[in-house]
């Protein structure tokens, strides 16, 4: 592994990075603009919260870290009640739900890098959170997950021309409807997503 080029974790939460950072042995190096842990061929970046933050983090890593590719993980809401909590998944299309075009409305789509052989699921990416199942049943139409992140970080990787790719790990359903639940279900369901990515994800990147 050490003779590989840089793979970077783009990650938005130190809550969803911690069994990352652990099991990877990555340790911190930098603390601003954003903090970043590195080990071997392997660094993460935790972006914070929401499509500005993934943007600026994924942005920074592309100049300043030199990847050869990037991955965001984390946590995802299911948008209907055919995904259980806990299942992992691979992102091959996002949408911005929040960010109609000007002249058709149409929500802004991005396409990140797939990987063949794991459960693909499209995601809603949005700055505000979608925990009323009203809210969740119009975002089902065209996709499974919803978060906070996966547009931006696929729109940033393209802008620098970088390989990217999306995994998540679903933390709620329609019958989720607060943020106590999410946390819970993070801290339950972490450690279970970090070894798919270990056993899955990493030896094919």
């Amino acid at each position: 592994m050490q003779n590989k080029p840089v793979t970077c974790l783009v990650i938005a939460t130190l809550l969803e990075a911690k069994p990352f950072l652990k099991g990877l042995s990555l340790k911190r190096i930098s603390s601003k603009p954003f903090p970043v842990y590195s080990g071997g061929n392997i660094t993460a970046v935790i972006s914070g919260i929401g499509k500005a933050n993934a943007a600026m983090a994924t942005a920074y890593a592309c100049l300043e870290l030199g990847p050869l590719l990037l991955v965001n993980l984390g946590a995802a809401g299911a948008t209907d009640a055919s995904l259980p909590v806990g299942a992992n998944l691979h992102v091959y299309h996002a949408l911005e739900y929040d960010r109609p075009g000007l002249r058709f409305k149409m929500p802004h789509e991005h396409t990140p890098d797939i990987l063949k052989g794991f459960s693909l699921a499209a995601i809603a990416t949005q700055d505000r959170p979608a925990l009323e199942c009203g809210e969740r049943r119009a975002l089902a139409e065209r996709a499974r997950l919803v978060d906070m992140e996966s547009a931006s970080f696929i729109q940033a990787c393209r802008k620098f021309g970088k390989k990217c790719y999306v995994f998540k790990f679903v933390t709620d359903t329609p019958i989720h409807t607060h943020g106590d639940d999410i946390v819970s279900n993070i801290e339950k369901y972490r450690d279970g997503f970090f070894e798919f990515f270990r056993q899955s994800v990493l030896p094919r990147l």
